[in-house]
């Protein structure tokens, strides 16, 4: 059975895209099939109908300094008066916790359940034992 019908999408790039497409894979620590399938999903259709293919084409997409850069979903939220603790569960029983502005939360839309990131920079790294 070809590899188009059984879900398999193939298709050119230029040297530079492919290049792009590489470092942002090697940055983010994922393959081309994943990135790819990602911006799949996340495709709001209701909204790339009124932009103009040009428009969308021209969007550039963030680029950070920090490596560490972990894809997971928010298991908790505890809100403070100013600030929000968020937990995101990287793994099946690996959590990361951050705290940022309670404003912040409200504005990324931060839910239970929802996919989020955690960009972490670290400038030391401590261990320990007993």
């Amino acid at each position: 059975m070809p590899r188009k019908s059984r879900g398999w999408i193939t298709f050119q790039t230029s040297e530079t895209e492919r290049k792009h497409l590489e470092r942002f894979c090697a940055q983010t620590q994922r393959t081309k099939t994943d990135v790819l399938r990602e911006l799949l999903r996340n495709l709001d259709f209701s909204s790339t109908l009124s932009t103009s293919p040009t428009a969308l084409m021209e969007e550039k997409v963030m680029q950070m300094s920090t490596r560490n850069l972990f894809k997971g979903t928010v298991k908790s939220i505890n809100v403070g008066m100013v600030s929000a603790e968020i937990v995101l569960e990287i793994a099946p029983g690996l959590e990361v916790t951050g705290i940022i502005s309670k404003q912040s939360a409200e504005r990324l839309g931060i839910e239970v359940g929802k996919e989020a990131y955690a960009a972490i920079k670290a400038s030391d790294v401590i261990i320990a034992v007993d």
